[in-house]
């Protein structure tokens, strides 16, 4: 099992930047899942953002995030993040770090068996 801590939210302008950050603790490393990162707005359902395979050798991203957003890991810190540039308005949701115990990429919501609480990522115009 992991337990997964969201941080790195918070207010940013239009065309500005935000990293995200999701730790983990328990008994296997970040490295040993796949990772992903969703996002919620108001009234929406949770959304798929990217993910990266448990190798790190496979990244894949929603159309929307698509060459604004990278998905990474450290596992010396054993720390997933989320950078995000050109951030826009439509990207305020509320962002969620997910892990699945499976190979490979994972775009669906039930694809994946741990999630972390949530952090708001606010762009205004």
């Amino acid at each position: 099992q992991v337990q997964l801590v969201e941080s790195g939210g918070g207010l940013v302008q239009a065309g500005g930047s935000l990293r995200l950050s999701c730790a983990a603790s328990g008994r296997r490393t970040l490295s040993t899942y796949t990772m992903g990162w969703f996002r919620q707005a108001p009234g929406k359902e949770r959304d798929f953002v990217a993910t990266l395979s448990r190798s790190g050798g496979i990244t894949y991203y929603a159309n929307s995030v698509k060459g604004r957003f990278t998905i990474y890991r450290d596992n010396a810190k054993n720390t997933v993040y989320l950078q995000m540039n050109s951030l826009k308005p439509e990207d305020t949701a509320v962002y969620y770090c997910a892990a699945a115990d499976k190979l490979g990429i994972v775009i669906l919501t039930g694809g994946y068996d741990y999630w972390g609480q949530g952090t708001q990522v606010t762009v205004s115009s």
